[in-house]
């Protein structure tokens, strides 16, 4: 095996959790059952590298849950503490990989990447997309430092922050709405086009140590979408079942009724998390109007999520709660937290952006 230039070959562990990537044909439909090995089988090995393959599980990723997200992020700070390892390549289901990624970045505090990556088209097909993907990640991971959790998808780099899946099929799937690609690969090289934004990173909460069977209930975070015709009653209903943390999905820069912001308040008085985001796929967030705009609903206690879109500020929230759990429960010391994680730099719109592109360098040769 040819070695890089150090003398050593890079040590990659891929952890397997089902997904596209791993799906085969069910008899109406597809579901995830290859194992990660049969899935590494399929894709060359950049020179350079050898890989260690766990199976942490193996399901379609609309069916995760947070214990097995948390369980994940458990297992890549145990391959971490190996010294040994050069980096990590996740094998994930598109459908929440961009919820995976962020809460993973939320908590990554090592120089060493992990790189989440999957597919559009299912595992063994002739036009398969999975192969290549993974082949890029694994050039990723055993190339960059100082990145973060990163998301490789179709000759793309992305920062976990801000990525969505952006199409439902077409090969290239992810996208930051709001902000460039943070580089790209091919031809055995690297490029970074541009340094992540990250807040500090939080410590492993105590829930990731005992995610499993038994664990105790982890907090309830929901979704409520505002639209024309729309009042309290989702928002209401998420608080009488026990949440401790909700996503407003308002319109435009962050607006919603003088009803919903009067239950955000209520919300908040009862100790409840409440972020406030758009269903604009891009932009920052911003206080304008009042009437039940965004005005009103920072003054009823809720925050702004930036240009973070639902699924991603919904991690936000979890990630607040985990860390807060066994605390004395302060309001706000909870929100301080939640702003730090929400918080990054106002973006202007991409067409109204200053122009001007960034010179590709190499990562490492």
């Amino acid at each position: 095996m040819k070695r890089t230039h150090d003398g050593e070959a890079r040590r990659i562990v891929v952890i397997s959790t089902g997904g596209t990537i791993a799906s085969r044909w069910q008899g109406t439909g597809y579901a995830a059952d290859a194992s990660g090995s049969d899935v590494l089988a399929t894709a060359p090995l950049p020179e350079d590298v050898t890989v260690e393959v766990v199976d942490l599980f193996n399901v379609n990723s609309s069916r995760l849950t947070a214990a097995h997200q948390l369980a994940l992020l458990r297992t890549v700070h145990e391959t971490l503490a190996d010294p040994g390892v050069d980096g990590i390549v996740i094998t994930h289901g598109t459908d929440t990989l961009e919820e995976t990624a962020f809460l993973l970045d939320l908590h990554h505090t090592d120089a060493r990447p992990v790189v989440l990556t999957g597919a559009q088209r299912p595992f063994g097909t002739g036009d398969g997309d999975g192969p290549g993907n993974l082949y890029d990640a694994l050039q990723v991971a055993s190339t960059v430092r100082d990145l973060g959790v990163l998301v490789v998808f179709d000759g793309r780099v992305h920062a976990a922050r801000g990525t969505v899946k952006y199409r439902t099929l077409a090969a290239d799937a992810f996208s930051d709405p709001s902000a460039e690609r943070l580089g790209r690969v091919g031809f055995s090289r690297v490029d970074v086009e541009r340094q992540p934004e990250r807040p500090a990173p939080l410590p492993l909460p105590a829930a990731a140590r005992t995610a499993g069977p038994g664990a105790t209930p982890l907090p309830r975070v929901d979704i409520v979408t505002h639209h024309s015709d729309g009042d309290p009653v989702l928002l209401n209903a998420a608080v009488a079942a026990g949440a401790r943390g909700i996503v407003l999905v308002a319109t435009g820069a962050g607006n919603a009724t003088p009803e919903v912001a009067a239950a955000v308040a209520d919300a908040v008085a009862r100790g409840v998390l409440v972020a406030v985001t758009t269903r604009v796929p891009s932009g920052p967030l911003a206080e304008i109007y009042t009437g039940g705009g965004a005005v009103d609903l920072v003054a009823a206690g809720a925050l702004l999520t930036g240009t973070l879109r639902a699924a991603q500020a919904r991690i936000a929230v979890l990630a607040t709660l985990l860390a807060e759990e066994g605390g004395a429960g302060d309001p706000a010391r909870a929100t301080a937290l939640l702003r730090r994680l929400l918080d990054g730099p106002v973006r202007a719109e991409p067409a109204l952006a200053a122009g001007g592109s960034r010179s590709a360098v190499a990562a490492r040769a």
